[in-house]
């Protein structure tokens, strides 16, 4: 099988990638024990070439014509970066305020961080409930694994639910979404938060990711969630190393022939610290900023960050350095 990696340069005239802001001419394509070919556009079939072109519909009201910004609200005693620094409902509103640049707010109330602890449903509603219904008018993520916790969040007002074990966890998960007429986003990890960071191994990460991620799709679907309502996360630094992680930032571009928008979550994590030489996580904006771009620069639709107000800047300059087809380059 052979799967199709966009090449997309601020320079190309060819069609733009997903309705986006880079246009692409060439594109390489993988396959699994081959080196990669890089071909021109011309040569991709069009039934090929048709999901990577197509452009992305708004989900949430957050519009994929340009790079989006998703702040992560942990309101949990233990996530690795921010643990019980927002758990208190008045704490968690202050840090969504400052959060203002953000285009979608996602609060989580289980930590999915590597060894992390199982929460009870009912504990994970009241952490997350009474923030989301105090933030009506926000645009509100939800980020479980659980379909109770997905139900009663919905009905307080969040707009889309972030399933980061992709509908593999709950097996009520997939109808609650579909019934309720949400959005969802599937992400893929390896194992749970307990055991994903046990040696994990693949044949070849970006192509198993990918593989992974196109079934839990056709599960979305089958349960009736339709494909213009689905978000992938290929789930940087659940259960891959370093190497995995890198791998799948330097091609996630061939995410976009999944015919969905794409959202990376790289803020913060481990890998950037242990490059960029920041051992603290709080200390690792710079090195985030810098893999966001790199997954901008790749068509990357939506991009879940901690600092929100960096990033927002840092995207800011981007565009008026050359970023959405600049002045440098037209």
């Amino acid at each position: 099988m052979s799967y199709i990696c966009p090449l997309p340069a601020p320079h190309a005239t060819g069609p733009r990638l997903a309705g986006g802001w880079y246009r692409f001419d060439h594109a390489a394509i993988l396959e699994r024990g081959r080196a990669p070919d890089v071909v021109p556009v011309a040569d991709i079939p069009d039934a090929a070439l048709a999901p990577l072109v197509a452009p992305r519909p708004a989900i949430a009201d957050v519009a994929f014509d340009r790079p989006s910004i998703m702040g992560i609200l942990n309101v949990t005693p233990d996530s690795f970066s921010d643990g019980g620094r927002f758990l208190a409902p008045d704490a968690a509103l202050a840090q969504a305020k400052a959060m203002a640049a953000a285009d979608i707010l996602d609060i989580g109330g289980e930590s999915t961080r590597p060894g992390a602890r199982e929460v009870p449903a009912g504990e994970e509603v009241d952490r997350v409930l009474p923030v989301i219904r105090a933030l009506a008018g926000r645009t509100i993520s939800v980020d479980t694994r659980k379909a109770d916790v997905a139900r009663a969040a919905l009905e307080a007002g969040a707009a889309l639910v972030n399933d980061v074990s992709g509908l593999a966890y709950d097996p009520r998960m997939a109808e609650t979404v579909a019934a309720s007429g949400a959005p969802l986003c599937l992400m893929h990890s390896a194992g749970t938060p307990e055991t994903m960071q046990d040696d994990p191994r693949y044949a070849d990460v970006v192509l198993d990711v990918y593989d992974a991620l196109a079934e839990r799709i056709d599960t979305a679907l089958a349960a009736g969630i339709p494909r213009d309502r689905i978000v992938v996360d290929p789930g940087i630094g659940f259960g891959k190393t370093a190497a995995h992680n890198l791998a799948l930032l330097r091609r996630i571009a061939v995410f976009h022939g999944l015919g969905v928008a794409i959202l990376v979550g790289v803020s913060r994590k481990r890998f950037v610290g242990t490059i960029g030489g920041a051992p603290e996580a709080a200390a690792r904006m710079p090195g985030t900023l810098a893999v966001t771009l790199a997954a901008v620069a790749q068509g990357v639709q939506m991009h879940r960050v901690h600092d929100v107000a960096e990033v927002a800047q840092g995207l800011a300059l981007w565009r008026e350095t050359g970023g959405m087809d600049g002045p440098l380059w037209h």
